[in-house]
């Protein structure tokens, strides 16, 4: 069931990506990123009323271990939306959303580190390929024109998005509850959390950017929706499978995202842009091939 879920999450992601992409283009970063959660909120408590209608259970016992977890993923995933959407201002859309996919290669290592998660040496050979595939894609003209800033923002995105699943994990687990179910509470927790300190912060600095996504319901509402089912098949896939092989599944999502580039947003893809996206995905598979 985690392969399919995990599908859902990849194809849906490249969707969000390309409309955040668009919307990147009058809105700034803050209002960009409160749209992936804006109406995630009301969309994640139907699809939890949805599961207990068949197939009722018991209530989450509320911890202070959950809530941090909870806190730790919100604030990581809202930091990584916000370079995510830096990345497409400096890049095209595609390569933007393959340098964010170094996420799959920095969760390997943290869980490696912190997580109890054991690489052999052909994995960690998978590392070094992706971190040259991410060399490649941040330069304009191969490794001499090599961009130092877009390479940062892209492990820092990565990073972040990678803090995000560990930790999205790691508050599931904590749940006492089936495992779709306590999914659905997680991302529950962790929307409705994004969506109130997004919302408070633009109010208090800037209400006209809020004004601006209610005038783009159209993007707005489809950026939230496929945020939303992308998030419905992460955490559900992370609830039932370890964070890494999640992600390595998920590097789908760039073939997705070269297709949604190429045909929607009509963004030419070069050689080397499109050999750096394949070789992540090559690597994240070899990060995992143990």
């Amino acid at each position: 069931m985690w392969i399919y879920f995990t599908l859902l999450a990849a194809f849906s992601q490249s969707w969000r990506n390309a409309f955040q992409s668009e919307l990147s283009k009058d809105v700034n970063v803050v209002g960009v990123t409160l749209a992936r959660f804006l109406w995630a909120g009301p969309l994640a408590a139907l699809y939890l009323l949805t599961l207990y209608f068949f197939d009722s259970t018991d209530l989450p016992v509320l911890t202070i271990k959950l809530m941090l977890f909870v806190v730790g993923a919100s604030v990581m995933q809202i930091a990584a939306t916000a370079l995510m959407v830096q990345l497409f201002k400096l890049n095209n859309f595609a390569v933007g959303a393959g340098l964010a996919k170094s996420e799959a290669l920095v969760a390997a290592i943290l869980g490696t580190l912190f997580f109890g998660t054991s690489l052999s040496l052909f994995g960690w050979g998978g590392v070094l390929l992706g971190a040259v595939a991410i060399l490649l894609m941040s330069s304009r003209q191969g490794f001499k024109g090599l961009s130092l800033n877009t390479l940062l923002l892209g492990l820092a995105c990565g990073t972040c998005f990678a803090l995000t699943s560990l930790w999205v994990r790691e508050a599931s687990l904590t749940l006492d509850l089936p495992v779709i179910h306590r999914a659905a509470w997680v991302l529950l927790f962790v929307v409705l959390l994004q969506t109130f300190l997004l919302v408070s912060y633009l109010l208090i600095k800037d209400k006209s950017t809020i004004q601006l996504l209610l005038a783009k319901p159209k993007l707005t509402i489809l950026t939230s929706l496929t945020s939303c089912l992308g998030s419905i098949g992460w955490f559900s896939a992370m609830a039932l499978q370890s964070v890494p092989y999640v992600k390595t599944l998920g590097q789908v999502e760039v073939f997705f995202t070269m297709l949604v580039s190429y045909f929607w947003l009509k963004q030419s893809i070069n050689i080397k842009d499109g050999l750096g996206l394949v070789l992540i995905a090559i690597a994240a598979v070899m990060v995992m091939w143990n």
